[in-house]
């Protein structure tokens, strides 16, 4: 039984009320291990801590705190076959994909940060020979990083990385279902010097830890991602408290596919933006919009590709899709396959459980799954399903298939895929989201804004835009 403990001070803890959440492997439906239920007695530690590391910590050498930065990022790279194996088995993703994507991108951040802080310039405004303005950017404090389950160390660091190197210490809590890569963060941090109570990791629910972070008056602002739902309540909790706040939340992102596509890469590409991580990633694409001339032909290579995919042991090398994260979103993502029959959708292929052989006989497996004939009001289509479940639609003109598009309430990401570069610019401009991918997927550049409109959250990450959140700007004047 592998038994987590919290990250407080530098060292591993166990929680003050020696209560515990099981940990379950979503491949096998089996409990694995243990997770701390942690409580405001362990908060009052890891502020305890952060409070006496913070002087130490924002004082710091821009040039050291980059070195230490840099330092967990070689770490990582250093043990990425064992945090990928941890990955796959905590969240049931296919071991390639966290080995090629997730540890990767995890050191990613660490590096990015490291040098984005010695590179963040403020601004000086003169002021006619009179006066001379500068613009201060210290550190908020002592900060809540709170992050989801389908990409556990990947968004962990995301949000981690650049609260640290803007010379915040930081009180994170990664989701209860996907622990264990969070967990091993603590000892890399150990092993690299990186000064204790800087970061300072805490177990246990949403509704108990994570509450109670977002809640205590020593905690300047939070960056959450994860559900429309919860990012509400938590903005409707803090907002008479005047806490800074990021917010990424859901998705239900659309595709625009021309007949001008260059074919058979869309279908390569869009297939992957369909059910990469399972479809458990708050970009996927979910509603794919194809021009009519092209539709039959398009639908029949997507359901060609979709039968090929089966699913399998995530901890083998050559899976491609492993299980869906837990039994209570497996059956989430069955109830909306459900909704879509009694609407009069047409499964083109999916819509089943799948049951494997040997260990993962138990797991929470899906087929790949394309609907089609829905209308556009269909909850399929305004409601994120968050798995592998797609729905197809044609359309006529360029007018149409925007206004299809932009009919959600969502609006994190869009991908357009066309040769005609007038109509790519003309829809990148016109569709109401965050982030706009011309005939690519998940092409990301660190430095970029990241975050979406409407119910997709409030706020963004990224670059310049995550080292402006994790600070405050003052002005000062001084008359010559």
């Amino acid at each position: 039984m592998d038994i987590i403990a919290n990250f407080i001070d530098g060292q591993y803890q166990v929680p003050i009320n020696q209560q515990y959440l099981d940990n379950i492997e979503p491949a096998t439906g089996k409990v694995y291990g243990q997770t701390p239920d942690s409580d405001n007695q362990d908060l009052a530690l890891a502020i305890s801590a952060a409070k006496q590391a913070l002087p130490v910590w924002q004082k710091m050498d821009l040039e050291q705190r980059a070195d230490v930065l840099i330092a967990i990022a070689d770490e990582i790279e250093h043990r990425s076959e064992e945090l990928a194996l941890a990955e796959a088995r905590d969240n049931g993703k296919a071991v390639s994909l966290a080995r090629n994507i997730d540890i990767p991108r995890a050191a990613s951040n660490f590096k990015f940060f490291a040098h984005a802080c010695s590179q963040f310039a403020s601004e000086a405004h003169a002021m006619a020979g009179s006066a001379i303005n500068y613009t201060l950017r210290p550190p908020v404090g002592i900060v809540g990083c709170i992050s989801p389950w389908n990409l556990p160390l990947y968004l962990f660091t995301w949000k981690i990385a650049p609260a640290l190197a803007a010379g915040n210490c930081v009180i994170a809590k990664p989701s209860e279902v996907t622990p264990k890569t969070a967990a091993l963060l603590g000892e890399i941090c150990q092993k690299v010097g990186l000064p204790p109570g800087v970061l300072n990791i805490l177990h246990g629910s949403g509704a108990k830890i994570g509450q109670a972070i977002c809640q205590h008056p020593q905690v300047k602002a939070i960056s959450f991602t994860g559900g429309t739902a919860t990012g509400a309540a938590i903005a409707q909790l803090l907002a008479p408290k005047f806490k800074k706040l990021s917010l990424e939340l859901g998705g239900k992102n659309p595709a625009l596919i021309f007949a001008d596509c260059d074919f058979d890469n869309t279908v390569e590409q869009v297939f992957r933006a369909s059910f990469a991580n399972q479809g458990q990633i708050c970009l996927c694409a979910s509603r794919l919009y194809i021009e009519r001339s092209i539709y039959d032909k398009f639908k029949q290579a997507l359901v060609k590709k979709a039968i090929a995919l089966t699913p399998s042991d995530p901890l083998k090398a050559e899976c491609q899709m492993g299980a869906i994260v837990s039994k209570p979103h497996l059956d989430k993502v069955l109830s909306y396959i459900d909704s879509a029959k009694s609407q009069g959708g047409k499964i083109l292929t999916g819509g089943q459980q799948v049951k494997l052989n040997g260990r993962c006989q138990q797991g929470y497996f899906l087929q790949p799954t394309i609907i089609e004939n829905l209308p556009n009001s269909a909850r399929c289509n305004q409601e994120e399903i968050f798995g592998p479940v797609i729905t197809l639609q044609p359309f006529d003109t360029d007018q149409e298939a925007l206004a299809l598009a932009n009919d959600s309430q969502y609006g994190l990401a869009a991908t357009v895929w066309t040769n005609h570069l007038a109509r790519a610019h003309d829809m990148a401009e016109s569709l109401n989201t965050g982030i706009v991918w011309v005939n690519c997927w998940l092409l990301r550049d660190l430095r970029t804004p990241f975050g979406g409109m409407n119910h997709s959250g409030l706020g963004r990450e990224g670059g310049l835009e995550a080292m402006r959140f994790f600070t405050e700007s003052k002005n000062v004047c001084v008359k010559y």
